[in-house]
């Protein structure tokens, strides 16, 4: 029996819990969405369930395929007609074996007429018929989704369906491709499906600017190719977010906290992406040498356009764009440690430019080396301990100071020194934060200070 609660449901005899909700249930793990089909006008079904769970109820998708939410609480019910004359015919229309499976309701049946529940044992995704891509090619990517969240393998068959079928996706709407890739982004697991992705064909089918990183050699530091490179990235990203309290102890809450508010989604597939305008500014200097001058830019125009293709959010589209556009700052930084010319004036700068990107920026940093070669060489080691450094100076000294309340206000430029509100008002407070995060000064005192120096010398 599957544990459900079918008081909250109207008495209709012809009442199946249906699809994935089934399969989480039978996999014990706890749904908060429940998809519900019935034999009755699933409207008035609606209705009679939201007055039993004081829900509300909402219409969607078209006339003629209309599915009825309630939403009640944390949960939601979204509320079908049979999708045939028969439950059996309603599962033989879905896309997986595992998820097209029912629960009658009232006689506590599980209806399985495809398998599902072996193929539950077994730990696989295999589609329903040949036909299931063709009817719907998101399904393409969500095999994969649905395997990286269970950590199921992908059947044969159903990898090579994938495979004939990869470029079916272009048939898809670019929300419903970024929903499941970013779904699937999220999960611990994820690099294993990527490359899956990648062997069928689907990956590059879904972003082609990673097609010719392929075989584009790269200079005396990498050991790998742009494609190979960025895939291993992405690997030792994902390791590091999984590990981060082996491999940050001393930032581990903090980090952790702000990985789980930037989603880890969002922060691979911006390493996913970063390097994509590489072949497009690929040069050969008089020396032989492969060079890639401004390949962050390049790659953070191109990822704008994928980003605008798919639907991202304005949100998500900013940051992959941030990180992107400026993924060889840390390096850059680092350069200057070497060289002793780093300041700490020019790290709060960074700091500041990069606001509440600059852990992801440095995480980021940190896969990026560790995918230049198949072991870290001392100066690679270097970096990444001071990236790591960095990250413990945002947290433990740069956001504490940046969190205070200023010195002075613009209030005091024009009560003290008589000023008329200017964009010169930003340029002087601007200065005087700058002089607080690099304890140059530490009170409204010398603030003031400051700021009467300036003018005199301005």
């Amino acid at each position: 029996m599957i544990p459900f609660n079918k008081d909250i449901l109207p008495e209709v005899k012809g009442t199946y819990i249906v699809g994935g909700t089934v399969r989480d249930l039978l996999l014990h793990r706890t749904p908060t969405d429940f998809d519900i089909a019935v034999t009755g006008d699933p409207e008035n079904f609606a209705e009679k369930m939201a007055q039993r769970t004081k829900g509300h109820v909402i219409k969607l998708g078209k006339p003629g395929q209309t599915t009825i939410r309630v939403a009640s609480g944390d949960k939601i019910f979204d509320i079908t007609s049979l999708n045939g004359a028969s439950i059996e015919d309603d599962l033989k229309k879905r896309d997986f074996t595992i998820n097209a499976m029912a629960y009658h309701v009232y006689s506590e049946e599980v209806i399985d007429c495809l398998g599902g529940l072996q193929d539950l044992a077994d730990k696989k995704v295999r589609m329903v018929s040949r036909k299931i891509f063709v009817k719907d090619p998101v399904r393409l990517i969500r095999a994969y989704r649905i395997g990286a969240h269970l950590n199921f393998r992908i059947e044969p068959q159903t990898a090579s369906a994938i495979k004939s079928d990869a470029k079916l996706i272009h048939n898809s709407a670019g929300e419903r491709i970024r929903v499941e890739l970013f779904s699937m982004l999220g999960t611990s697991k994820s690099y294993d499906y990527l490359s899956q992705m990648d062997n069928s064909g689907l990956l590059t089918e879904i972003l082609p600017d990673l097609a010719p990183l392929k075989g584009c050699l790269q200079n005396r530091h990498h050991l790998y190719d742009a494609f190979e490179h960025t895939m291993k990235a992405y690997d030792h990203l994902e390791i590091l977010l999984n590990e981060l309290k082996k491999i940050l102890p001393d930032t581990f809450t903090q980090i952790r906290q702000y990985v789980d508010k930037n989603r880890p989604a969002l922060i691979k597939c911006a390493i996913l992406l970063h390097d994509i305008g590489k072949p497009l500014v690929k040069s050969t200097g008089s020396n032989g040498r492969s060079h890639f001058y401004g390949h962050a830019r390049k790659s953070a125009d191109l990822a704008r356009k994928i980003s605008r293709k798919l639907r991202f959010s304005n949100h998500e589209r900013q940051f992959i764009d941030f990180i992107i556009r400026n993924h060889m700052k840390p390096l850059f930084l680092f350069t200057a440690h070497e060289k002793k010319t780093l300041t700490q004036k020019s790290l709060t700068r960074f700091y500041k430019k990069c606001g509440d990107n600059t852990p992801a920026l440095l995480l980021h940093a940190i896969a990026d080396v560790k995918a230049k070669q198949n072991r870290t060489h001392q100066r690679n080691r270097a970096l990444i301990g001071f990236a790591k450094k960095m990250i413990y100076d945002f947290f433990n000294r740069f956001k504490p100071i940046s969190n205070e309340p200023p010195l002075i206000t613009g209030h005091d430029l024009i009560k003290v020194f008589g000023l008329t509100p200017s964009p010169l008002f930003k340029t002087i407070l601007d200065l005087v934060d700058e002089a607080k995060l690099t304890h140059s000064i530490k009170d409204r005192t010398e603030a003031l200070a400051l700021v009467k120096e300036y003018l005199n010398l301005n």
